[in-house]
């Protein structure tokens, strides 16, 4: 989440600088609910020792309005066909929304 929200932070920075201005926040989607729940308000917890740069940097683009953490199921995650090995069936389902013409087995 962190590395992602950094790259958001360099383009928009960019597309400022082209002058065409931001007027909404950035929006990412993630599938770990503990994640989305962290970034708008980020606990003590004992689970987060190791994240704990990461998910206030997160935090702090989410208060300043910047950023929006949303959740997504993993069933609708479609990255994950770059990613994963997946059952055939959710493979198909993913690759269909892919727009990519053949397909063969």
């Amino acid at each position: 989440m962190a590395n992602a929200t950094a790259e958001c932070i360099w383009l928009c920075q960019l597309i400022v600088e082209l002058h065409c201005p931001i007027t909404k926040a950035t929006v990412v989607f993630c599938d770990n609910v503990l994640t989305v729940y962290m970034s708008a308000n980020p606990i003590h917890h004992k689970r987060k020792k190791h994240i704990e740069l990461d998910i206030h940097f997160v935090h702090e683009q989410v208060q300043l309005g910047d950023l929006r953490i949303l959740h997504v199921p993993t069933g609708e995650q479609y990255a994950d066909i770059m990613t994963k090995g997946l059952p055939t069936a959710i493979f198909e389902a993913f690759y269909s929304s892919l727009c990519i013409l053949s397909f063969t087995r």
